[in-house]
């Protein structure tokens, strides 16, 4: 079976919670007990959550005596970045269309050029 980081990043990313973690991750390390204190759950659950992101790369652990701490690995975000890249400039080009048609619509209504009989 292939590799597929990216499927990893995406269903690590379904999760509100693990996206939650991800975001105060951005803000800088954070213990376990940290990550968890925002959320209405046990610190196992928590540590299923980093386990999940752990192994999609995007969050490394790392211990200091008796303290796990966690950071963000930006790398598989910048896969998915790059993955969406084609789809950002399609809606680019939709933007643009839809406001080439405005332009016609108003011009059209006005009487200028696209509703000129010549």
């Amino acid at each position: 079976m292939v590799d597929d980081s990216l499927s990893a990043t995406f269903a690590a990313l379904a999760d509100p919670t693990r996206r939650s973690i991800l975001a105060r991750l951005a803000e800088g390390e954070a213990t376990v007990k940290e990550l968890a204190a925002p959320h209405a759950m046990s610190l196992p659950s928590v540590s299923r959550h980093l386990s999940v992101l752990e192994k999609a790369g995007l969050v490394v652990k790392s211990r200091n005596a008796q303290w796990r701490h966690c950071r963000l690995e930006i790398g598989p975000l910048l896969e998915l970045d790059k993955w969406m890249e084609p789809y950002r400039a399609f809606q680019a080009r939709l933007d643009r269309l839809e406001e080439h048609l405005k332009t016609m619509m108003r011009d059209r209504e006005a009487g200028g050029p696209a509703g000129a009989d010549g």
